[in-house]
């Protein structure tokens, strides 16, 4: 077969589309596998900073960007005419939910139709993003519309990013990844590119296999975040913490695994994707009613640390309404610059509500984005001594590894802790939500 002879000697072209937190990843491994790669975005910003050897992931340094740009191996670009030169075509699109919780498949049925524009015979096209069983397929029929076939003229295939962005055990290129073909030559050549960079693939039957088994990835964590998270709040009523009963359950060798309560759930994975098979089940007369109250329970979670706010600051003599309040992390997760669903921008907005008047502080994020459902406009604020003291209260929503907690403990008069940052210490002033 032509393409898969050009993917083992690298002489194939590679194409990802979407240069976020997925896409730029994935392309710098092709890259210096020494694929010529073609990054494409629909931000012509993206593609300037890239070109001028700029990262704009704080955990991707720039010094990686500047090699591979310098040398050719990677070309950024918002000029998608340039899909006709590739041989290889990997789409790593947003796929968001909508205010109703619905899925917004419009990047990735945007994509697949500026794709047929340019496709040609002899292609290869693969689906990364996260999605419901059927979304390959769904796809394809647009694909088609150019009147060249899956399987016959080009090939098709879906394999689900597994990105863990700043994880320090496992990165993209050792990361299993599971492989699924419209066909069996689209699985043969899809496995192919794969493993041309040296991760270790899992082929399965069917595109919606490959499919199902992310959902069922994230499903599983976002159930089982859930049930810590139902069980901290009634573990908190019973006057028992939380983090010191996983911390003895985790013991047992086996048969169970810790996961952790926080402040709600983020990242662009976990609080989407199950609501994608939720919405997807209802063709099928099915309602899947785990996952749902799973769902309501992490939704519920900004709103029970708001009221364990709202309770220490009166215990404290004080009211939430202009309440000065410091949200510490606007960050989904520790140690990234990613805001993606994250718990704290919804923090913000319900404080605000309740007429606290609030600032934040994340040393990877200057200033707050523009998101689907915020745009606050606000500027971190400098974590001093000085500015410490002035704050009613301190939420620590994200526990950066460089925030001086010791420091935070002293020189704050209250502090809401979500993420048990505050575990090596003891005070009154700190309050466990």
């Amino acid at each position: 077969m032509e393409l898969i002879e050009k993917i083992s000697n690298k002489s194939a072209k590679i194409g990802v589309i979407g240069l976020g937190y997925v896409g730029l990843p994935l392309a710098i491994e092709f890259a210096r596998a020494g694929f010529q790669v073609t990054g494409f975005d629909i931000d012509p910003e993206k593609a300037r900073t890239l070109k001028a050897g700029k990262s704009y992931i704080s955990y991707i340094p720039s010094d990686k960007i500047v090699k591979l740009v310098d040398n050719g191996s990677l070309v950024p670009t918002a000029d998608f005419s340039l899909l006709t030169a590739v041989d290889c075509i990997i789409i790593c699109v947003p796929t968001p939910l909508s205010r109703n919780k619905e899925p917004d498949l419009s990047y990735v049925f945007n994509t697949a139709q500026t794709i047929a524009k340019y496709l040609r015979r002899g292609q290869l096209v693969v689906l990364e993003s996260t999605t419901y069983p059927g979304t390959t397929e769904d796809m394809r029929t647009i694909l088609e519309e150019t009147g060249l076939k899956a399987g016959k003229d080009f090939y098709l295939a879906y394999s689900p990013e597994r990105e863990d962005p700043n994880n320090q055990d496992f990165s993209t290129s050792t990361i299993p990844k599971i492989v699924g073909g419209h066909t069996t030559r689209c699985l043969e050549v899809a496995d192919a590119v794969y493993r041309a960079i040296g991760i270790r693939t899992v082929p399965v039957s069917s595109t919606e296999v490959a499919e199902a088994a992310k959902l069922l990835e994230n499903i599983y964590r976002a159930v089982n975040i859930a049930l810590v998270n139902e069980l901290k709040m009634l573990f908190d009523r019973m006057g028992i913490d939380i983090w010191e009963v996983i911390e003895a359950a985790k013991t047992k060798p086996f048969g169970f695994q810790a996961f952790y309560p926080g402040p709600g759930l983020g990242g662009h994975c976990i609080p989407i994707d199950p609501f994608y098979l939720t919405w997807k089940a209802r063709e099928y007369d099915f309602n899947t009613k785990f996952i749902e109250l799973a769902g309501e329970i992490n939704t519920y979670m900004p709103y029970y640390v708001v009221e364990k706010t709202v309770d220490a600051l009166n215990q404290s003599g004080i009211s939430i309404k202009g309440a000065k309040t410091l949200v510490l992390g606007l960050a989904y997760k520790r140690n990234v610059d990613d805001t993606r669903e994250s718990p704290s921008l919804k923090l913000i907005e319900l404080l605000r509500v309740r007429g606290a008047k609030v600032d934040y502080n994340d040393p990877y994020i200057r200033r707050t984005p523009k998101t689907r459902h915020h745009d606050f406009q606000m500027e971190s604020v400098s974590l001093t001594e000085e500015n410490l003291s002035s704050y009613d209260c301190v939420v620590i929503s994200t526990n950066h590894s460089s925030y001086d907690y010791g420091s935070i403990l002293k020189h704050s008069r209250l502090i809401v802790d979500t993420r048990n940052a505050m575990a090596d210490f003891k005070s009154e002033k700190i309050v466990k939500a």
